[in-house]
């Protein structure tokens, strides 16, 4: 199974960014769909934004569209999250996910407003 290990949460006001990573194991990463889920306090997992295996197609959840931008670096075995405009409602915890339903232990996002 793939081991996936996310970085890069952490606290930023309303209106800030933060760069999500999430690094993988295996050989082959870059055959692999990678996404990033949430969870926020008391709420069900929800779907953020997801990319194929060769970075050129990309799909978001529709709160997320114009604010994230999800990525992909190949040779680094790394997907990452730009998340941009941030609101106090984007606090949650983030996993990333790939083919094969492996997921990381998550990242804490919190943004204070």
């Amino acid at each position: 199974q793939v081991q996936l290990v996310e970085s890069g949460g952490g606290l930023v006001q309303a209106g800030g960014s933060l760069r999500l990573s999430c690094a993988a194991s295996g050989r082959h990463f870059s055959s692999y769909v990678m996404g990033w889920f949430r969870q926020a306090p008391g709420k069900g997992r929800e779907f953020v934004a997801a990319i194929n295996g060769k970075g050129d197609s990309t799909d978001y959840a529709d709160s997320m569209k114009g604010r994230f931008t999800i990525s992909r670096d190949n040779a680094k075995n790394t997907v990452y999250l730009q998340m941009n405009s941030l609101k106090p409602e984007d606090t949650a915890v983030y996993y990333c996910w790939c083919t094969g339903n492996s997921w990381g232990q998550g990242t804490q996002v919190t943004v204070s407003s």
